[in-house]
């Protein structure tokens, strides 16, 4: 039997979600709303509950400034249907904070690269990284992607555009240069990747697309 086989958690996934300045009211709620309703979904109930004898752990942070990083849902491990729900429930009952302007990107990868360096050890461990933005404060993604060269961690982005009643070419221009800018400083490892949401609105069906795609890989892997 492969190592793999023989993991009792077969995934940590952390999921940082970006609620700087640049991020309303309205648009906090849909990302954790979002965030719930794609935990909760369908699709990735049965690829997170797949295999309950190597289930996934999770953690959700929020992050702005370079002090402020918060941790919404401590580990958990998702076991059963009634895990999955109460972790839906917690990110719907979270209500804002207030939280500083600025947008630490490089920060909130050091805490979540922390979170996992301390969480449960799993065949696979993985940090999602949401942000509308490029970092402004703090670290710079590219130094802190760099030291985490050590780790054996995977750092995915969802990169989320200005909101689609905004269309303009200025938009889809914002759009790449951010996903060139996560390309280059903040995904790392050979599976890594970046998933677009083209607004808050659309948000919800980025990160189902997102976690679908992260948790397929050690699913199929286990079976084999």
């Amino acid at each position: 039997m492969t190592v793999q086989a023989h993991a009792q958690c077969r995934q940590a996934l952390v999921l940082g979600l970006d609620v700087s300045g640049s991020v309303d009211a309205h648009e906090y709620r849909l990302q954790l709303d979002g965030t719930a309703g794609a935990l909760t979904s369908e699709a990735v109930q049965d690829l997170i509950l797949a295999m309950p004898s190597a289930p996934v752990q999770i953690a959700v942070f929020e992050w702005s400034g370079p002090r402020y990083q918060v941790i919404l849902v401590p580990w958990t491990q998702l076991k059963t249907l009634q895990d999955l729900q109460k972790v839906g429930g917690q990110l719907r009952q979270t209500q804002r904070r207030e939280t500083p302007p600025a947008t630490a990107l490089g920060q909130a990868m050091n805490f979540g690269a922390d979170l996992l360096a301390t969480g449960p050890k799993c065949w696979k461990q993985t940090l999602d990284i949401s942000g509308d933005g490029k970092s402004n404060t703090g670290p710079r993604p590219r130094d802190v992607k760099t030291w985490t060269s050590t780790q054996d961690i995977t750092i995915n982005g969802l990169v989320i555009g200005s909101d689609p009643q905004n269309f303009s070419d200025a938009r889809s221009v914002h759009i790449g240069e951010l996903q060139a800018y996560y390309q280059a400083e903040v995904i790392k490892g050979p599976e890594a990747f970046i998933e677009t949401s083209l607004g808050f609105e659309a948000f919800q069906e980025a990160m189902q697309r997102k976690l679908l795609r992260e948790l397929e890989g050690p699913v199929l892997s286990l079976l084999d």
